[in-house]
Order: structure tokens, then sequence, then C-alpha cells
């Protein structure tokens, strides 16, 4: 793949003048200007990204990154560690709820091993794996430097290696990994300068006195390890996980290939947002499919100026969300491309007052 500098540097902008374009057609259709409300402006962002008029979405795909958390050992989950590799399983034989869904959407589902304590060896998984989960962010980093770097990387060559073997004209980017809540609620606290208290939440459902801890972890870890909020890398590096570098590395490489991406939930967002982070033109490529339940969500929803699609109550995370978004995206893409316009059906026009 290109070098993480190079991917960067390939996603551009989105153009003005085809927002324009979309705008003209959208206020051609026979429908009162606007009346559509946000699937008039999904379709213009639709147009934006793919610069073209004609929206199909061909092939659909979620990518699933897993990876273990060293930071589980210090009581952030009521489940074991072993349950991210059985559940990898679960994903391959498709039995999950992220399978069920992708299936109605008429998605494919790609997993992949970033870093789960117990490779599987399964058929059909991608294997990308680091290492058998990050380190503790309370004892020490949870990964070096040059792993934060390698798995936003390897995240990248994921999305290239499935577009390069077949063009993806949607994709949704998810994941599964006990403990990763915790992570990813100590990146958001990192990045956006916000107390545990306000973004850690009860993850697979922890009692008061489990979530008082989590929040504990998150502050004991960031005063410890002090990540850079200015330096994307360094806060991977001190407080992430090997998935949410992966993911990061797979919304910047969906970026490079003009591809609109679905953000998942609460764990994804944590990546999306390192991913601008690095590369701040993607936030044009970027949709989020809901507002988790999980922690500070919506808060940090609003804090980056993101409006999510759906408001369903869900924290599963695995792409599931992403999954029912796509639906959404067609619906828009839809009406933008068979709708037709005044002309077309000889419709008069609201006249000008």
């Amino acid at each position: 793949m290109p070098a993480l500098a190079e991917l960067i540097q390939s996603v551009r902008p989105v153009s003005d003048a085809w927002t324009a374009r979309a705008v003209d057609r959208l206020n051609r259709l026979t429908k009162p200007v606007g009346s559509l409300g946000k699937l008039e402006s999904l379709a213009a962002a639709l147009v934006r990204i793919r610069e073209s008029l004609d929206i199909q979405f061909s092939r659909k795909v979620v990518f699933t990154f897993a990876a273990d958390h060293g930071v589980a050992e210090s009581g952030v989950s009521l489940f074991p560690q072993s349950v991210t590799g059985q559940m990898v399983k679960n994903f391959l034989a498709g039995g999950a709820a992220v399978n069920v869904l992708a299936r109605l959407a008429g998605a494919e589902v790609r997993v992949i091993d970033a870093g789960v304590i117990e490779p599987s060896g399964a058929a059909g998984l991608i294997e990308k794996r680091l290492g058998p989960g990050t380190l503790n962010f309370l004892k020490e980093n949870a990964m070096s430097l040059e792993n934060a770097r390698r798995a936003v990387e390897w995240g990248a060559d994921v999305f290239l290696d499935e577009f390069a073997a077949h063009p993806i004209d949607l994709a949704g980017v998810g994941e599964m990994g006990i403990g990763n809540s915790t992570s990813a609620a100590a990146v958001f606290c990192a990045l956006l300068d916000m107390p545990p208290e306000k973004i850690a939440g009860r993850g697979t459902g922890l009692d008061d006195a489990a979530l008082a801890n989590k929040r504990r972890v998150v502050a004991d870890g960031l005063r410890l390890r002090r990540p850079n909020p200015s330096d994307p890398l360094d806060v991977l590096s001190k407080v992430g996980g090997f998935e949410i570098g992966q993911m990061a590395g797979c919304y910047i490489a969906g970026g490079s290939k003009r591809v609109p991406m679905l953000v998942d939930g609460f764990i994804s967002t944590a990546a999306a947002l390192l991913a601008e982070r690095m590369c701040p033109a993607l936030k044009q490529y970027l949709f989020f499919s809901h507002a988790s339940a999980e922690g500070g969500h919506a808060e940090i929803l609003k804090q980056i100026g993101a409006t999510p699609l759906l408001d369903l109550d869900l924290r599963l995370g695995e792409g599931t969300a992403a999954a029912l978004a796509m639906r959404v995206l067609e619906a828009s893409a839809a009406i933008f491309t068979e709708m037709a316009t005044f002309e077309s059906a000889r419709v008069d026009e609201a006249e000008s007052r």
C-alpha cells in the first residue's frame, strides 16, 4: 500500500460544483423544495463524493475488525476475553446480528483479526494480527508507536485489497473486542478534553460500582500515559486498540477511493475521530450511522458536528447500525436517481410568491 502520508494526501476535498449540480436536480424533482429533508442533503453528499449524478450501490461491504484489550484485566467488562475469539467464529459462520442485518441490506461482511488473543485460523478470516491484544494502559502504553502506525496502514490495506478485487460502492466499519469501549472512551477523553464521567458508559452492562471503576481506569490511564491530543498516533499508541487503529486506516482508504463510509457506533466513532484528525478532508466522506446508547456518544456526536442517521438505542457494535443505515443511504440515492422531474412528468411547478 502507499505510505500513510501518501494515502492521506490522496483523500481529496469534495467539490462545491457537484453540490450545486445535486441541488439543482433535487429542486426539479416532483415535490416541494426540501420536502424530503435529510434524504435530500444525504443525496447531495453522495453526489459530492462520487462526482456523479448516477449514484449506484452495486457492492456494499461491512468490515468488522476484532481485537482484544489488555485493559480488560482491570475489571472493565462483564465478559471474559475469550468471547472476542468466539464471536469472530460466529461472524464467520453468519450467526451474529451484523450478519443478519447485512443480509437484509444485501451487504457482504468481512471479518478481520486485528489482534485477538487466540488466533483462530478460520476460513474466510482476514489475518492482520498485530499481536495477542494490546497491553494494559494502566501499566504501560497500549502498543508501540510503530504498531500504532502499522495498525492504520494494515487497516487501509484491508480496504484497498477488497477494492482492488472488486470495487466497493458503500462501506460500513464496525468492531468486536472485549474491553474496547474503555479504550475508545480514553481516546475520546484525550482528543476532546472531556472527563471520563461524561464519556465512559456501561459497555456490556456494568452496574454502578463497575462503571465507577471503569471511569477510574480511564482517568488513571490518561494521567499515567499522558497522550498528546495533537498527535493521533500518540493517542492511539498509548490508550487505543489494534482494531481502533485498523478501522481508522480503513476509513482513510475508503476516502482515497471516494467511497461513502458509514461509521457504526461508539468505538467506530473513536476510530473515525482519530482518522479525521490525521486526515481532515476525510470528514466529508463519513456518515454516522446512529446515536449509540453507550456512554456519551450523543454528546460526542454533537461535539464533532456529526448528525446520526438513526437513533434506536443500539449499543452492540459489530457493524450492526452501519448495515441498517445502508438502507437510508440507498433510499436517498433512489429518490435522487429515480424520481421524475417536473418537466419529465409534465407536472406544473410552484408559482413564485
